[in-house]
């Protein structure tokens, strides 16, 4: 039996540090399966379906990914998944804090799945999506902060405003 991790989150857009833990987790697991949140609530810049593409488009050299959409608790998609643990990135103090509430309901939630936190690369540490999105709407350059496909997406958003 193949131990799942699973790499949640908004994803709006992915970044070259969500890639960055996306492939170092790679190295560790046999199966990532990166689950995409509706997350309707944050207004995402991007629809489900872009986002989804956008992941799947960025992690094409990883045989051992799978990306997924979901709305509705991570902890059914565990359940349904059969996920051994919960990947999440923590960037600072304030990430580990939420990160460490949402661990523990998780595990709850979930009958003791647990989450492994990855602290970023250095290069990658002051990299956000919500950073990306603010450079990108202002007409700024990100070509060096997100992969290819969200660059181009990125240009593609800005022509429509």
């Amino acid at each position: 039996m193949q131990t799942s991790v699973i790499y949640p989150g908004t994803f709006d857009p992915i970044t070259n540090g969500h890639l960055d833990i996306i492939e170092r987790s790679a190295l560790l697991f046999p199966q990532i399966i990166v689950a995409v949140a509706a997350s309707p609530s944050k207004k995402p810049l991007f629809d489900l379906q872009q986002r989804i593409e956008l992941v799947k488009q960025s992690t094409l050299h990883l045989d051992n990914v799978e990306v997924i959409g979901f709305s509705g608790l991570l902890a059914d998609v565990i359940k349904q998944y059969q996920v051994k643990a919960i990947i999440r990135g923590v960037r600072a103090v304030a990430d580990f804090e939420y990160e460490l509430q949402l661990s523990h309901l998780n595990r709850l939630l979930t009958n003791g799945v647990e989450s492994l936190f990855f602290p970023p690369s250095d290069r990658w540490s002051y990299v956000s999506s919500t950073m990306i999105r603010e450079i990108s709407l202002h007409g700024g350059d990100t070509r060096a902060l997100v992969p290819e496909a969200v660059y181009t997406a990125l240009l593609n958003k800005q022509r429509e405003v």
